[in-house]
């Protein structure tokens, strides 16, 4: 699915010196790698701050424990998402109220936001899903008129340009009160473990954040309030830094990656390619199309007998999911998209090293089934 050997011997120079200049250092955490890469990784973004942590999942964690919100408040999350989103609001013991996406884009939308919305509600979580925006400007004139506060999750998106009516352009994870993303190694901006941060143009809300991140302190050994223990090492960080110098080529090498699927499986009956958000760019975290319900696992296990990787996101909605069977509700409404997307979704392989043989052996063989 994602060829990281192939990605890391093409920069293996630039990655080698970074990290043996951090165990020459050794300064191992919050060492000088960690402050290069949060600066440079606020002015790629064009936001005020950002704060580094241990993984994405912390980082949202993060996020909702410095909007102070109390146990039984509602927050709106896609239902058709991968856990996190939802499992940290589950430890904080908010209410978590699941709604449906778009059928095309897989995204949220403010009409599905609506489906959830109660005078309860203090939190919404657009997830902005495989590598595109949701459609985020009418997502923060509803929650400002309605005081809601806006976490956007960026996991599967940084890189991403969101276009405004008036002409303004904003990165995926700096339009809402926070945003967050994740540097799992398979990512877009992907470490070798562990990794993440949270984005945010309030500067009281940022001090509220690291200290969050580091034990509830601003000054060492004096906690001011409750917070945990999450921070981007010192190698992750310098590695980070040097992928995010080649960050936009990578977008470009995985748009053109899905232009090529996009030219050779549009017209394969039972398949539908991924739709365009239209004021948003697309990076394909995912390339992922819609298969017939009927035909999606057989299609899967035929790559698969043919050694052809592919991977179901997500084959169980999330309000089906034991662990939630307590703590979720599911809006009014019968969520019925994500129940169909979780039958018909199938990704395939995509990532910044494949070349035309690859994508041609892999159309083939779906062609031919």
């Amino acid at each position: 699915m994602v060829d990281l050997a192939s990605q890391y011997f093409r920069l293996q120079k630039e990655i080698d010196a970074a990290m043996a200049e951090v165990l020459t250092q050794t300064t191992y955490i919050n060492g000088p790698a960690v402050e290069k890469f949060r600066l440079h990784m606020q002015e790629y973004l064009g936001v005020r701050h950002v704060i580094p942590c241990a993984n994405g999942t912390d980082a949202l964690q993060i996020a909702l424990m410095a909007l102070d919100l109390k146990p039984g408040d509602e927050i709106i999350v896609p239902a058709f998402t991968y856990v996190a989103t939802a499992e940290v609001a589950a430890l904080l013991g908010l209410k978590i109220v699941m709604v449906d996406v778009d059928p095309d884009t897989f995204n949220l939308r403010l009409s599905d936001i609506l489906t959830g919305f109660s005078p309860r509600t203090k939190a919404v979580v657009p997830v902005h899903l495989f590598g595109q925006s949701c459609d985020m400007e009418p997502i923060l004139e509803w929650a400002k008129l309605h005081q809601i506060a806006v976490i956007e999750d960026n996991a599967q998106a940084i890189g991403a340009r969101y276009f405004f009516t008036d002409g303004r352009q904003k990165m995926t994870g700096t339009m809402g009160q926070i945003g967050t993303t994740s540097f799992y190694p398979s990512k877009n901006l992907g470490a070798y473990g562990d990794g993440g941060a949270i984005m945010t143009e309030d500067e009281n809300l940022a001090l509220r954040l690291k200290m969050i991140a580091n034990h509830g302190q601003k000054q060492r050994y004096y906690h001011d309030i409750i917070g945990m223990n999450s921070r981007l090492d010192s190698l992750q960080a310098a590695l980070l830094d040097v992928k995010l110098s080649h960050l936009d080529s990578f977008c470009d090498s995985r748009q053109a990656v899905a232009a090529y699927y996009d030219q050779r499986l549009q017209q394969v009956a039972g398949i539908q390619i991924p739709q365009r958000q239209q004021n948003s760019t697309h990076v394909f975290h995912q390339y992922t199309i819609k298969v017939e319900a009927k035909q999606r696992d057989a299609l899967q296990n035929y790559l698969k007998e043919n050694l052809i990787p592919t991977m179901v996101y997500y084959p169980l909605p999330l309000f089906e999911q034991p662990a939630f069977q307590r703590q979720a509700m599911k809006a009014k409404e019968k969520l019925e998209v994500t129940e169909m997307l979780c039958k018909q979704v199938l990704s395939l392989p995509i990532h910044t090293e494949m070349d035309e043989e690859q994508l041609d052996f892999i159309c083939n063989l779906i062609e031919r089934f």
